[in-house]
């Protein structure tokens, strides 16, 4: 359009093809048009290339991302799979008392991370096992079920007689599912601390103590002293089962530990 701005009118024209044949002039100006159809065409086509081949390549990529994100949840898959069920020499639906009793000291301290759903079927079904949770945690607190955990395989626990939760909410941050949950900690329910006090040191009037009251990140709220005793530790509801307590008791036994929240917080003995 600029090349037909630039041509010289001759004088007493009104336009740059008045001198040829009247035909000749409109054939040019057709071609021209044409031409610029064409090209107006072909930079439309090679837009809508573009935009299909933009979609294309975002389906591609959606597609490899989810083929990845597959590839890599499969080793966890597999090794479930794999995995065999953990073994008991009974049958527990069909045990005895004694027996029953053996069960609940072998599950005794082992607990779910903070956040973890409290129906076990349904955190087992929420967690891809993918670990992360315990590579962030701080204390390395964390375990995860290997071959003896059957479907649980790879599923994060603890065992809070060997290393106690610090309740920082890292594995709850980091967590992809929502197998763990964040939540406020004084709002987290592993269980509850629960005191043998025919073994505890103060509660046998051995000697003092208080490693269990001195620990705790949730202070006074969470355990305290025996009010006409200072000594002997009084475990309260607002106890979120993190298991330091358990972790520090310098006795040997060990008389506190972490149970179900049903089960009270002063162990209960059979004559």
């Amino acid at each position: 359009m600029n090349a037909l701005n630039n041509l010289k009118v001759p004088k007493g024209s009104s336009s740059p093809f008045a001198s040829l044949d009247e035909k000749a002039g409109q054939l040019v100006i057709a071609l021209i048009i044409a031409f610029m159809s064409l090209a107006s065409g072909m930079r439309e086509k090679a837009t809508s290339r573009a935009h299909r081949n933009g979609r294309r390549s975002v389906l591609q990529k959606g597609s490899a991302g989810v083929l990845a994100l597959a590839a890599m949840g499969s080793p966890f898959a597999i090794a479930r799979l794999l995995a065999p069920s953990a073994s008991l020499p009974f049958d527990p639906k069909t045990a005895d008392k004694f027996k029953r009793n053996i069960l609940s000291r072998l599950a005794r301290n082992i607990r779910r991370p903070p956040g973890a759903i409290k129906n076990e079927a349904a955190f087992v079904k929420a967690c891809i096992g993918c670990g992360l949770c315990g590579e962030v945690c701080p204390p390395r607190c964390i375990k995860f079920h290997t071959r003896a955990g059957g479907h649980k395989v790879n599923t994060p626990y603890i065992k809070t007689d060997e290393r106690g939760c610090t309740l920082c909410n890292k594995c709850m941050e980091v967590c992809p599912t929502n197998a763990l949950t964040l939540i406020p900690r004084e709002k987290i329910d592993m269980g509850i601390a629960q005191i043998d006090r025919a073994a505890c040191y103060p509660w046998v009037d051995h000697g003092i103590c208080g490693a269990c009251v001195a620990i705790c990140p949730l202070g006074k709220k969470a355990i305290s002293f025996k009010s006409w005793n200072q000594y002997r530790p009084l475990v309260h509801e607002a106890c979120v089962g993190c298991g330091l307590c358990v972790e520090i008791c310098p006795h040997p036994s060990t008389p506190i530990w972490i149970v179900d929240r049903s089960k009270g917080t002063v162990a209960k003995h059979r004559i």
